[in-house]
């Protein structure tokens, strides 16, 4: 599991990115559970994510954030990233972003794969 935090902000809201491989649905629902084990995780106003599992079948969760689990999925499918859980982290600032939030999902999935 790679968690990256505190990779931007918007507006007051904080992101993070979190990523790793999962085979099956249940691996993508004990990544989160794990994941949500840290009480900052656990706190957090979203926990959104996708994974495409090796047989083909996409898996996502909006975790409230309508539409964000969908634009992590389109992402691994473009990129043809399969079997890899990613999940964005957001903590609400007190304003909504609109449609923003959806580029800044997108920034946040970049930012994962493109960290060393």
């Amino acid at each position: 599991m790679r968690v990256l935090m505190g990779i931007f902000t918007d507006r007051g809201s904080k992101y993070a990115v979190s990523g790793g491989p999962c085979q099956s649905a249940d691996e993508a629902k004990a990544f989160v559970k794990t994941l949500c084990r840290r009480k900052k995780f656990a706190k957090a106003t979203h926990n959104t994510w996708a994974v495409i599992l090796p047989d083909g079948t996409p898996i996502k969760n909006d975790d409230g954030e309508a539409g964000a689990g969908l634009v992590i999925l389109r992402m691994l499918e473009r990129e043809e990233r399969v079997g890899e859980i990613i999940v964005v982290t957001r903590w609400f600032g007190g304003v909504h972003l609109g449609g923003d939030r959806f580029r800044r999902v997108q920034d946040a999935v970049r930012v994962y794969w493109d960290a060393p």
